[in-house]
């Protein structure tokens, strides 16, 4: 019976044969598809549908390797432009006092400040020191007392320390020159307090000792000036051109603040100078305009040194002039249309120098996306080649590919080249179709070539109007005549989509047809199958009589 079956089941393989096939064409005509995609996003590109390619522009600087830079856009005229900066634009700085830190001590005892925990410049390494070839030690535990003593100890006297608190400074004094370190001191006390050889028996640092702290908060910032204008929890605020800054001397550090108002949209960058022990505001934008502050007596502003005692360096605006026109005034060193009345152009001034900008056509952008398009319309013709082609072998055998017979999809190729070949209708310039820039079939074959390089690049160059209406003419430029004719094959009702739904629907009927064939086997076994068993009740009805008779008889015939 299984063999029956099988017999039976020969013509539901030439069905999947065939349906294997027409899966097959179908993925063939979604890959086709797929590259008429491309292809139509390759002509969008050419249409200008972001940017106006065939018109773009390309600015370039006159000096070798200039720090300038400039840029040009598609309705910037072509030509030599000179540019003369005779001043660059900087930002307004608003400079804190310096020594916005507290002293050290409120007295010249200085035995309860310690070494390694002192608000200063650096951190002073443990180790050794030398004044006047005596080694004195210091620990990060020591107290700075202990160690002004141990200089007069070491130096017998001859050398004596001391601070004093008007200044916020540590003093060496002696009747004689005093020399200081030597070549293997291990700590950095010296240089870290500011102690440096001048040659005389006194030595004194420039400048106060104690800084910010600007990472403790702010309550504890060692800060000269107090804070007092916060409410009981702490909480205060100001205003730098009219943004609002909050803050918490208990919970915020200074160094939070100051990155919460670089954050801010105050326009300012706020920072601190740790060598001066200053704080300053700098403009993010350039020009002379100022930087406004607001806020109540007491506050943190005031206690960083920002108001009372700060001074405002102005920012500049940069002053130049073009082809030996008057001086123009710029907020910025980017000079753009709005000053100088050029459109499209931008310049980005580094030096106080005279520049020449020449402005002329840009042909890389609109050659990289004819050579996109070329090679899109290429590959959709190579795949038609590919899929529709038939081939005899020298012993006569003839192989076809899986859309040979197919003259919709081959007729598609024709219509592609025939597009492409043609003479844009309306055009009556010296550029009427792609031949005329450089562009034809290679011999014998559908794909597009540049045969002519430098005729291409000479009409994107000296011709980019008729090269933009050659692509880009409504209705009739070739970009809309092949996207027209795309969207009709491509669409829900074109050539390809009609043939995937014929195909799809062949599938289904022959799942159907199988399916039909399956049931007719199935009943068929079914039947040869209660036959076989009827016929083997049957025979064994039969045996069972036919041993019955032998049993009956069969003892009388033998004798």
């Amino acid at each position: 019976m299984d063999k029956l079956s099988d017999v039976e089941r020969i013509p539901q393989q030439r069905l999947r044969t065939e349906q294997t096939l027409g899966n097959q064409r179908s993925s063939i005509l979604t890959a086709l598809s797929g590259r008429m995609v491309d292809l139509q996003n390759s002509m969008k590109a050419l249409n200008g549908e972001t940017t106006d390619v065939f018109a773009a522009r390309r600015a370039t600087l006159g000096t070798a390797n200039s720090t300038w830079a400039a840029t040009a856009g598609a309705a910037t005229e072509t030509g030599t432009y000179s540019f003369a900066v005779t001043q660059l634009a900087t930002k307004a700085q608003r400079i804190g006092a310096i020594n916005a830190g507290s002293a050290l001590s409120a007295t010249a005892d200085v035995s309860g400040v310690t070494i390694g925990t002192m608000p200063i410049g650096a951190v002073i390494t443990p180790g050794d020191f030398t004044i006047n070839g005596a080694r004195i030690a210091v620990a990060s535990t020591d107290s700075l007392q202990t160690v002004l003593d141990r200089i007069s100890t070491a130096t017998g006297g001859a050398v004596t320390a001391s601070y004093d608190p008007a200044d916020d400074k540590v003093k060496l004094t002696s009747s004689a020159e005093i020399v200081l370190g030597s070549a293997n001191d291990s700590s950095n006390f010296l240089g870290t307090l500011q102690l440096f050889n001048n040659g005389t028996n006194e030595v004194l640092p420039p400048k106060a000792l104690g800084v910010v702290s600007v990472n403790a908060a702010i309550s504890t910032s060692n800060l000269r000036a107090p804070i007092t204008g916060v409410d009981g929890s702490g909480n205060g605020t100001f205003r730098i051109n009219g943004v609002e800054i909050a803050y918490n001397v208990n919970n915020d550090s200074v160094a939070n603040v100051l990155s919460r108002i670089n954050a801010s949209s105050a326009g300012v960058t706020a920072s601190f100078d740790r060598a001066n022990d200053r704080f300053t505001l700098t403009n993010k934008s350039t020009g002379d305009v100022g930087i406004a502050l607001s806020e109540g007596a007491g506050g943190f502003l005031g206690a960083l040194g920002l108001t009372a005692g700060a001074t405002l360096a102005r920012g500049k605006n940069a002053e130049f002039s073009v082809d030996g026109g008057p001086t123009l005034i710029s907020a910025s060193n980017t000079l753009d249309a709005r000053v100088h009345g050029i459109t499209g152009l931008a310049i980005t001034a580094r030096s106080q120098t005279t520049e020449t900008v020449t402005v002329g056509t840009d042909n890389t952008a609109a050659r990289a996306r004819i050579d996109d398009f070329i090679a899109k319309y290429n590959a959709v013709q190579t795949y038609i080649d590919e899929q529709t082609k038939s081939s005899t072998s020298t012993e006569g055998v003839v192989t076809k590919s899986p859309l040979a017979s197919n003259q919709e999809v081959t007729a598609i190729g024709s219509a592609l080249r025939a597009r492409v070949f043609a003479a844009v209708p309306g055009l009556t310039g010296s550029i009427q179709r792609l031949e005329g820039i450089g562009i034809d079939f290679k011999a014998g074959s559908s794909q597009l070539e540049v045969k002519d390089s430098a005729k291409l690049d000479a009409a994107l160059a000296n011709n980019p109007t008729e090269v933009t209406t050659l692509f880009t003419s409504k209705p009739g430029g070739l970009v809309a005549q092949l996207d027209s004719y795309l969207k009709q094959v491509t669409g829900s009702t074109g050539t390809l989509a009609t043939q995937t739904a014929t195909i799809s629907r062949q599938s289904k009927s022959i799942d159907d047809q199988i399916a039909a064939m399956e049931r007719r086997i199935t009943q068929q076994r079914d039947l040869l199958t209660q036959s076989f068993i009827k016929m083997e009740e049957a025979q064994s009805r039969i045996q069972s009589q036919l041993q019955a008779l032998n049993n009956a008889f069969g003892g009388s015939s033998s004798r």
